[in-house]
């Protein structure tokens, strides 16, 4: 999917890497409306029941609905995070009141990483890195260069990375929540 073709969400940073069995979850923590920042601590990055990690950009309210409704598809699909983001996504777009929900969501367990998207989308990266929100172009660079050229764990990356895009979205901070399963 094209960046041209993603909603364009701001007010967070979500960066999601996996590195020698390891998978790191990381969020900024802004909450913007418009030009104002509403809060500068949120926490975009959950920890499910299942032992997953989702993060979330959009609409928190949105976010929260979303992140329910698929910790229940996990239940569903008894922790098989593909099968559960596949049915989700299908759902999210089928479903009338759902399609109107402004979020997107990073999900992650010791096997699989994917992005969901109300347009229907399950992806996973063949390079194991994942980011959206407004700075999710910036996260990811940093994360890719550093994923090729240090020997950083993947939550160093993600840490570093998400820094590196508060330097340059005015709608990231760095006040970051970073998540690991090992």
């Amino acid at each position: 999917m094209s960046s041209s073709e993603m909603p364009n969400f701001r007010g967070t940073t979500v960066l999601a890497v996996r590195k020698d069995n390891h998978v790191a979850i990381g969020g900024d923590g802004q909450v913007t409306h418009g030009a104002v920042v509403l809060k500068g601590t949120a926490h975009k990055i959950r920890k499910l029941k299942g032992g997953q990690l989702i993060g979330f950009a959009g609409s928190t309210a949105d976010a929260f609905s979303l992140m329910e409704r698929f910790e229940g598809k996990l239940d569903e699909y008894k922790n098989n995070l593909r099968k559960a983001g596949v049915a989700m996504a299908k759902e999210w777009r089928t479903d009338r009141m759902l399609r109107r929900l402004e979020a997107m969501l990073v999900a992650a367990d010791r096997e699989s990483l994917i992005l969901i998207t109300g347009q229907g989308d399950v992806v996973e990266p063949e390079d194991g890195i994942l980011a959206i929100g407004s700075g999710g172009p910036y996260a990811l660079a940093a994360a890719r260069a550093l994923h090729k050229h240090t020997r950083f764990s993947a939550k160093e990356i993600v840490t570093h990375a998400l820094h590196e895009a508060a330097a340059i979205c005015i709608y990231t901070n760095d006040n970051l929540v970073v998540e690991e399963l090992t």
